[in-house]
């Protein structure tokens, strides 16, 4: 790649949304590119219009962000690193208006469930957009004085808002993981020495205690499994997805003793990706 190429990141929202943030905090010398959906910014970097995506796939009070699940089996992508950005969500409304009139907030969903007890006591009704910036945006436009938005302050400044109140979030601690993607050629083995994450999805067999066979072999190679989901995969019960972030390289230790069992109880192993484990995890929260 040569120097005048211009490399692009793709993220899910409108500039001023937390991915955009993260992109700025932690890969500043790439062009942050937005896209309306999850499906649109995972095809921009499966199709080579970007070369990676910052992704959110987890939040420390809101769980994990649901369609991230669904999309990253069979992407064609693979994950290569994590990041974890502490979230304040801001309350702003336009200049003209005070707190006392604000009556509906609108934001993206995972940032309504992490102000759930604020809205309450504030007696706000919350109301679904599709990204926190986009309804900073949006109300920008309305200029509505009996309605506000929860957004990243930088928000406020990008779209002429006033921050009407701090700290909507239910928790001091409230934090989002994401996940950087890029495709399979350009995945790079995490250097030697560097303690790594997996993660990986499998399915088990409709049959008793599959789930505990499937497991086992974690627990006896003592392997530290920090995430394990399910979830229903096209509507059909039987018919259940394990995601799981472990510690360790597949093929190094215990963890490649314990797949290679994994792969006697269950089906459809896929290994997502394998990356450096991100500091946060082992700083108590303090970044």
């Amino acid at each position: 790649m040569n120097a005048s190429t211009i490399r692009r990141i793709a993220y899910q929202g409108e500039p001023g949304a937390f991915s955009h943030q993260a992109i700025k905090r932690w890969f500043g010398e790439f062009t942050p590119t937005p896209y309306p959906t999850f499906e649109a910014a995972f095809a921009a970097v499966r199709d080579g219009e970007c070369e990676l995506g910052m992704i959110p796939v987890e939040n420390s009070v809101a769980g994990r962000v649901t369609d991230v699940h669904h999309l990253l089996p069979n992407s064609g992508l693979k994950i290569i690193g994590e990041r974890f950005l502490p979230i304040e969500m801001i309350l702003m409304g336009v200049p003209e208006t005070k707190l006392e009139n604000i009556k509906v907030a609108a934001s993206h969903t995972m940032a309504l469930l992490q102000c759930r007890k604020a809205l309450k006591e504030l007696n706000i009704t919350a109301e679904v957009f599709h990204d926190t910036a986009g309804a900073a945006r949006a109300l920008s436009e309305t200029r509505e004085l009996d309605r506000g938005v929860i957004a990243p302050e930088p928000a406020a400044e990008l779209y002429g808002l006033k921050i009407l109140r701090r700290h909507m979030e239910d928790a001091r601690n409230n934090t989002t993981r994401f996940l950087i993607l890029t495709t399979e050629d350009r995945v790079a083995e995490p250097a030697p020495g560097v303690a790594c994450m997996t993660s990986f999805i499998f399915r088990v067999k409709n049959i008793p205690a599959s789930l505990y066979k499937a497991l086992g072999g974690f627990a006896t190679n003592g392997v530290n499994m920090t995430k394990l989901e399910s979830y229903i995969e096209n509507g059909v019960f039987a018919s259940t997805v394990f995601y799981c972030d472990v510690e360790g390289r597949p093929s190094e230790g215990g963890l490649k003793q314990a797949l290679e069992e994994l792969n006697f109880f269950a089906v459809d192993v896929e290994i997502l990706g394998t990356y450096p484990l991100d500091p946060f995890r082992n700083s108590e929260g303090q970044r």
